[in-house]
């Protein structure tokens, strides 16, 4: 009879027959299989319709400013530069620079709607602007690179500026927290839209000195206005976020192993703080679209012949009594973009929270 801790010979031959067995069986089952947290995060994320539909939105927008050229010659709606005026033939002298189907009842109200008053035809879609005749559809998609590059730019800048900043506040603690939290209040307390609007012809002029004119150096100083004035309101986060970190295990031990405070706050902090930083910058850029077509629309951004979206929104009000479509249409667009990241943004929140649900 065998022990009941020391098994018999043949129990003991009897293990040793299948160990691979034993063994493959323990390694593939999936009660003991271990996920990341960023496996987790997007287990939830795929599981999110809402979010699948938004990022699939924002990756084909992303997409077709990135291939404008490609795309607007491949569906032949315009030459490569929509600032050309394309097909003269499609507006009128005759009627003030209106499409050339342009009729008395065009100007009456909501008929402006009609295909027929805003040139909406097969080769113009969503019609054509009034008194150049460029392709509405072109103007979107090249349109659509300046204002995703002003706000994909100045977000990356905000998050680099406000996660430096913000984790040597919250570590450093003494004078250089108390710096940065001087610094913080004072760039918050300015008024950033009267002072934007005050100082773009003396920035934008300024910049000639370093070889930067015309819409070069207005989107330059967009960015670098968002830049600075939008930081603060980040590093406030991360500096909370530190302050809490700082007193782990993983930093009190690389403080033991005699780490410096620059690879503490890059190697340990920083990696640490990546959740947080996501969902911010996935919501931040959208509000960076939304002011950069507030600006253009208000006079700040480019200038013609380029396009934005703001600036496509600023023109058509001329024009919205007699082709409302030329309104609606760029706006529409603006507010699905905006909508997307937001409801991104949130989703991303919601598979980064640990205090949801597992799944």
């Amino acid at each position: 009879m065998s022990s009941p801790i020391f098994p018999s010979p043949v129990e003991e031959n009897a293990l040793e027959s299948q160990p691979d067995v034993l063994l493959h069986e323990e390694s593939t089952d999936p009660q003991i299989a271990g996920r990341s947290l960023t496996q987790i995060a997007w287990t939830r994320l795929r599981r999110d319709k809402t979010a699948m539909v938004a990022m699939g939105f924002i990756i084909f927008i992303v997409l077709v400013a990135v291939f404008a050229p490609l795309v607007t010659k491949a569906i032949g709606i315009s030459p490569d530069n929509p600032s050309r005026k394309e097909q003269v033939a499609v507006i009128s002298d005759e009627t003030g620079g209106m499409p050339i189907n342009w009729t008395q009842s065009c100007s009456q109200g909501l008929r402006g709607f009609a295909p027929s008053c805003s040139g909406i035809s097969l080769a113009h879609p969503f019609g054509v602007e009034p008194g150049t005749g460029r392709d509405i559809m072109a103007m979107l998609i090249f349109g659509s690179r300046i204002s995703l590059t002003i706000a994909g730019v100045s977000t990356f800048l905000v998050v680099a500026i406000g996660l430096v900043l913000g984790t040597m506040g919250g570590y450093l603690g003494g004078w250089v927290d108390g710096t940065l939290g001087r610094v913080m209040d004072l760039l918050l307390s300015f008024p950033t839209l009267l002072m934007l609007l005050a100082l773009t012809p003396v920035f934008v002029s300024r910049l000639a000195l370093v070889g930067l004119t015309g819409n070069a150096a207005r989107i330059v100083y967009m960015i670098t206005f968002f830049a600075i004035f939008s930081w603060p309101y980040l590093a406030r986060i991360v500096r909370g976020q530190v302050i809490s970190l700082r007193e782990r295990e993983f930093v009190e031990s690389a403080v033991a192993m005699g780490s410096g405070s620059r690879r503490i706050i890059f190697k340990e902090l920083i990696p640490n703080l990546w959740a947080p930083i996501l969902v911010y910058a996935s919501l931040l850029l959208p509000s960076f679209i939304a002011a950069e077509a507030a600006l253009s629309y208000l006079g700040v951004g480019v200038v013609p012949p380029a396009v934005t979206w703001g600036k496509m929104l600023g023109d058509s009000v001329n024009y919205f009594t007699v082709i409302p479509t030329y309104l609606f249409i760029p706006g529409t667009l603006l507010f699905l973009v905006v909508l997307a990241f937001n409801l991104f943004g949130d989703a991303v929140r919601d598979a980064l929270d640990p205090r949801a649900g597992r799944v």
